[in-house]
C-alpha cells in the first residue's frame, strides 16, 4: 500500500529549526535555562497541534513580509511531527538536568538539539525522521508510514507540490 504524501511547507520547518537554533545559543551563552525551557514547550505545543512551535513567526512574519518563500512538498507529515516531539523531550530533560544542577547534561541536550535542528535546516537531513522511518519498518504500532519513493530514510523530498501552501 502506498503512503498518501500531502503538501507540507518546507519554509515553515525551516524557520521553526533556525529559531531554535537561536534560541538553544541565547540560552547557553547567557545562562538562560528557562528559554531552553521555553524552546521545549513550544516544540511540545506544535508537536500535539501537529505544526511547527515556531511556524507563527513563519505564518505571520516572514512569509507575508516576502522575506521567505514557501517551499511546498510532497511529503509526510508523521516523521516530522515525532521528529519535533523528540526534540522536545530531548529539551525539557535537558532543562531539567539544568534545573537540578547538571550543568553539563543539560547544556549537552539543548546543544544536540540545536545541532540536528541545524543537520535538518542547513543539510536537508532530518534524524528524528529517519528514526522515525526505522521504527515504521520494524513494524512499531504507531509508526506507519515509508519515506517517499527514491527519497533516503530523513533526507528532504525533491517533488514538489502543484500548488503552494
Amino acid at each position: 500500500m502506498l503512503d498518501r504524501l500531502v503538501k507540507i511547507d518546507h519554509s515553515a520547518l525551516r524557520t521553526n529549526q533556525m529559531v531554535i537554533i537561536t534560541l538553544n545559543v541565547l540560552a547557553f551563552i547567557f545562562d538562560q535555562p528557562w528559554l531552553a525551557l521555553l524552546v521545549g514547550v513550544v516544540m511540545l505545543l506544535g508537536t500535539l497541534l501537529g505544526q511547527p512551535g515556531f511556524g507563527f513567526i513563519y505564518r505571520y512574519a516572514l512569509k507575508p513580509l516576502g522575506w521567505i518563500k514557501p517551499e511546498v512538498l510532497l511529503d509526510n507529515p508523521e516523521p516530522h511531527r515525532f521528529a519535533q516531539g523528540l526534540g522536545s523531550a530531548f529539551m525539557l530533560a535537558g532543562w531539567l538536568f539544568l534545573f537540578t544542577g547538571v550543568s553539563a547534561l543539560g547544556w549537552g541536550l539543548v546543544w544536540l538539539v540545536a545541532a540536528l535542528a541545524a543537520l535538518n535546516a542547513f543539510g536537508g537531513f532530518c534524524v528524528g525522521c529517519m528514526v522515525y522511518y526505522w521504527l515504521s519498518r520494524l513494524k512499531i504500532p504507531g509508526f506507519y508510514k515509508s519515506p517517499p519513493e527514491g527519497v533516503f530514510p530523513g533526507m528532504r523530498p525533491r517533488r514538489r507540490a502543484d500548488h503552494e501552501a
